[in-house]
């Protein structure tokens, strides 16, 4: 069946918005970095403490060079994915326990209310003296940033399930398992889904935070080696490998959000 010119016209304003929000964008980008360049070639800026977009270049081809820029992408990205897998099956496992047993969740609440507003940065000397100094503690330390977050998201989502969605359930007297998997899982993907997309940069932050303090590879130990021997331009490419990194991670869950509907569907 051929579409409407109505539905026509709305497909091609919503790809034309699209095409306008890409560019814009981009604009913004190419606008901030020849603002950057401009200013440090103007001298309206130091170059040493603010480095340069070509600097930034030249290091991140140094590193590449070297033969261990890979390396350090893949460990970061390699410690944010371990943490985020567990973060989303952990979250969401303690989050259905909680629906289910409604007196261990008020059990629960104060103490996911007090670790959800601890420091966790202030953790961290801790972890690495509970976990050591490797790996583990990196992927715990991200994970105690992300973790607490997905319970109780996915929770408050699983509570407020809309009513007539259970009603009818309830009415033929269908198990709280069946209630669970037929009606408020399916009516909370998209909150499952909000709350990875939040977490993948979550578990990020948490991932170069241990980097910073233990790690001796990865993005997070690029940027603490940088700035202890104030080569600003390794910490400041260092934080534009970040954010490379956290956009493209973010467009991947986006992207398997956008699969797991087009699958249900």
């Amino acid at each position: 069946m051929k579409p409407s010119i109505e539905h026509q016209t709305y497909l091609k304003k919503k790809k034309r918005t699209k095409i306008l929000v890409l560019c814009t964008q981009l604009a913004i980008l190419i606008g901030f970095l020849l603002l950057w360049y401009a200013l440090v070639k103007t001298k309206t800026i130091n170059e040493f403490i603010f480095s340069s977009p070509l600097n930034v270049v030249r290091v991140i081809a140094d590193l590449i060079q070297a033969g261990n820029f890979w390396n350090h992408i893949a460990i970061t990205c390699m410690e944010t994915a371990i943490s985020f897998i567990l973060a989303i099956v952990l979250g969401l496992i303690i989050a259905t326990l909680l629906w289910f047993n409604s007196f261990f969740a008020k059990v629960m609440d104060p103490y996911l209310t007090i670790l959800n507003s601890l420091p966790k940065v202030s953790l961290g000397p801790l972890i690495i003296i509970w976990v050591g100094a490797n790996t583990n503690s990196i992927i715990v330390m991200a994970l105690m940033i992300s973790l607490i977050v997905t319970i109780i998201t996915i929770y408050e989502g699983f509570m407020h399930t809309p009513d007539e969605y259970l009603t009818v359930l309830k009415s033929f007297k269908v198990s709280k398992w069946k209630q669970f998997y037929y009606s408020v899982l399916p009516a909370n993907k998209e909150t499952i889904l909000q709350s990875m997309r939040v977490n993948i940069g979550m578990c990020l932050i948490g991932v170069i935070m241990g980097e910073l303090l233990v790690s001796k590879e990865g993005i997070g130990y690029l940027i603490m080696y940088g700035s202890q021997v104030f080569n600003l331009d390794l910490v400041i490419a260092g934080v534009v490998l970040l954010a490379i990194l956290s956009v493209i991670m973010y467009y991947i869950v986006i992207i398997f959000g956008k699969w797991i509907n087009q699958k249900k569907d």
